[in-house]
């Protein structure tokens, strides 16, 4: 019987359960465990809103990583159990029904948002309390300068009762005496601190300006300062401190001591490290992460002139077949030893390595001459993807495809110079992995127009940027016109008319192919209407027909039949004015399911024309299985024959596909007839119909009435 919550909120309090243990021990809170769980259940049901959301809410990460110091989680152990909670349970108990890949990036997303968050709302709590300190250095300033003129014993209980450590030194740096809180701070138990001066507490962070302030005081130019300053203790360790120093003067205004005030800010500066380390770092690897690495490429983009920059943008190939047959766990194995691998590779002066996410990696090397560097240095990382990675006791091979960036700095944003990277690193992919390019600014330029394209798709055809064009059929045996095929053209806003070939597989890609279809076979019917009306349904030449191009995503859309139905009763058109086309590739290996909906239209009259014939890999025995009425040979049969005499190889060929396809009761139409030699052999061959550039290109309906005028006067 399992043990797992049944519901929703039941994983959502197991996980607060979990979350709260491993917090509570090292969390300063007068709670009980119970009421400190409590106090986490809401953060835990926020966390799980964002792992859910339809789009990632970052700001609300944060702000979960700020309530965390709200409830007194300001131990640096705290955050870094909440993190390991939220990286091992999270995902496991409030991610039912989503995608592990995604929820697991997303996951990731949102630790590094709570880090971030809980860093902020630490550093504020700081500087409110750097701010309540001060005031009262301030008012202990006040106070002892008060005593040294009125009352030895009052200004000793405060010098010796101060939680601060105060330090007094004549004009010359002498150190005259120092207080008890000071001493701890050091660690020493001599208060005349062994006789030393202040200019002797020199540190090689010290800022520039620190002891030029220092030297404005004594002179009594100024009456005080406030600094962050780093001391050596005895033993060698680091104190950092934030320290005021002010001039103290007699009755009569001369300057006379010097008054330091100190606060130990060690341990909150080595939090703060850690909180940045963190925040830049990838918790996996341990290379830097993405907002760190934008850092460098920025800085390295804008390094001046003469200095240029080079990037390897790499993705490993095959990635996810680990994860899907090895298991996270072991591809987080697989990606450690990488990031191992690459960080040897960069190890030279302007080098780096980070981790983007994912399997992503970037290596950017930068300095005066990248040309040659960038390119040793993908070979670098290749070379080190070479020997196979033991995860489990399996040897897996490692693979890699690189997108590599080179030029100056100055002239690009790190956003595009990313962009094109991973536009090139794609190219690498899509060329067979384990390669790398070198970016190509025309071949980037293709594929941003693609994605412009891609997006733009949806609201061109709201706006009705699309139109189509229509190109004759005509009987090659009395010259006729039968009908036209429907050919869709989009009037894209700045690239002019753009063919179905720049469009058609976007739309596909994107689904919007099913409704772009939709009305493409709407609007060809609604114009096979008006054709019949203006020429009747009969006559020597017959009744004209409209093709219409159907793709392999309309043919699986189960709306198929349904909507070719209703658009012809809608139109009142009859089903024989139709003839789909569906490219043999489309049906090669094709089920009984794929054929069903094929089968149903011809069953209505509509005819199924078997386009580009020839082109894939033609079983000619199945086209008897195949509910189709037309086949419409591939211009590549019939090239040959634009001249005289033509390949006779070409001719039979030809002779025998039109022999077969009418002993199955099919006729044939031919594409890309451009010559009269062409039309002649063709009608010699047996060939029933023809389209081409030698009757007309394609046009607007008005230029079918034209040549439908032609025929029917002669």
């Amino acid at each position: 019987m399992s043990g797992e919550p049944d519901g929703p909120q039941d994983r959502l309090r197991r996980f607060a359960t979990i979350w709260s243990r491993a917090v509570f021990p090292v969390t300063s809170t007068s709670s009980t465990r119970t009421e400190f769980e409590a106090e986490l259940l809401p953060l835990a049901r926020r966390l799980s809103k964002v792992l859910r959301a339809r789009s990632f809410d970052a700001e609300e990460a944060r702000a979960v990583g700020a309530a965390l110091v709200d409830a007194h989680c300001t131990d640096p152990e705290a955050l870094s159990q909440t993190l390991d909670c939220v990286d091992a349970y999270l995902v496991l108990y409030c991610g039912e029904g989503g995608d592990p890949e995604d929820l697991r990036a997303r996951s990731a997303r949102l630790q590094h948002a709570m880090a971030a968050g809980f860093a902020g709302a630490l550093r504020a709590r700081t500087l409110a309390e750097q701010e309540a300190i001060a005031q009262a250095a301030l008012k202990a300033q006040g106070v002892v300068a008060e005593a040294l003129h009125a009352s030895e014993a009052r200004f000793r209980a405060v010098f010796e009762g101060a939680a601060i450590g105060i330090g007094i030194a004549d004009l010359d740096g002498n150190i005259l005496q120092v207080n008890q809180a000071l001493m701890r701070m050091f660690g020493i138990a001599d208060p005349a601190l062994g006789g030393r001066r202040a200019m002797e507490w020199t540190h090689p962070d010290d800022a520039p300006q620190v002891w030029r302030l220092y030297q404005e005081l004594v002179r009594g130019e100024r009456e005080h300062y406030h600094v962050e300053k780093a001391f050596y203790r005895p033993d060698g360790t680091v104190l950092w401190t934030n320290l005021t120093v002010s001039l103290l003067r007699d009755a009569d205004g001369t300057p006379q001591y010097q008054l330091a005030l100190m606060e130990d800010t060690t341990e909150r500066r080595l939090l703060n490290l850690r909180l940045r380390y963190e925040a830049t770092h990838d918790a996996l690897t341990g290379l830097p992460n993405r907002s760190f690495f934008f850092e460098r490429l920025e800085k390295a983009l804008n390094a001046g002139p003469g200095q240029r920059f080079g990037l390897c943008y790499l993705d490993l190939d095959g990635f996810k077949a680990v994860n899907d047959s090895l298991g996270h766990a072991a591809g987080d194995r697989l990606l450690v030893e990488v990031a191992d691998r690459l960080q040897a590779c960069a190890t030279a002066p302007g080098e780096m390595v980070a981790r983007l996410g994912g399997d992503e990696f970037v290596a950017l090397t930068t300095g005066p001459d990248t040309r040659h560097e960038v390119d040793e240095l993908a070979g670098r990382i290749m070379n080190a993807l070479l020997a196979p990675v033991s995860v489990d006791g399996r040897e897996l091979t490692v693979r890699g495809s690189i997108g590599i960036v080179e030029g100056p700095a100055g002239e690009r944003s790190p956003a595009e110079v990313l962009r094109s990277a991973d536009i090139t690193m794609y190219r690498a992919k899509s060329a067979g992995g384990n390669r790398y390019e070198l970016a190509d600014p025309e071949a980037d330029a293709r594929v941003i127009t693609r994605h412009g394209l891609t997006t733009a798709l949806p609201a061109a055809l709201e706006r009705g940027e699309f139109f189509i064009e229509y190109q004759p059929l005509v009987h090659l045996g009395d010259g006729s016109v039968r009908g036209a095929e429907a050919l869709v053209r989009w009037l894209h806003p700045q690239h002019g008319v753009l063919g179905p070939d720049r469009f058609i597989p976007l739309a596909e890609h994107t689904g919007l192919i099913v409704p772009l279809g939709r009305w493409v076979l709407e609007q060809s019917v609604l114009q096979a209407r008006l054709w019949r009306e203006r020429y009747g349904e009969g006559g020597a030449a017959g009744p004209l027909r409209i093709n219409v191009n159907l793709s392999p995503c309309q043919l699986t859309h189960p709306g198929l039949v349904r909507d070719t139905v209703e658009i012809l009763e809608r139109t009142g058109v009859a089903p024989d004015a139709l003839c789909l086309e569906v490219t043999e590739s489309a049906l090669i290996g094709a089920d009984d399911d794929l054929l069903k909906p094929l089968r149903r239209l011809a069953e209505m009259g509509v005819d199924i024309a078997l386009d580009d014939f020839g082109t894939g890999y033609s079983n000619l025995a199945n086209l008897r299985r195949l509910p189709v009425s037309v086949l419409k040979l591939d211009r590549s049969f019939t090239q040959s024959m634009q001249q005289f005499p033509a390949d006779p190889v070409d001719l039979k060929i030809v002779e025998g596909i039109v022999a077969l396809a009418h002993s199955l009761d099919l006729a044939v139409t031919v594409e890309g007839v451009e010559t009269g030699a062409q039309a002649e052999q063709l009608r010699i061959l047996g060939c029933d119909t023809a389209q081409g550039w030698y009757y007309a290109r394609p046009g607007p309906p008005e230029r079918l009435h034209e040549l439908a005028l032609v025929d029917a006067t002669g």
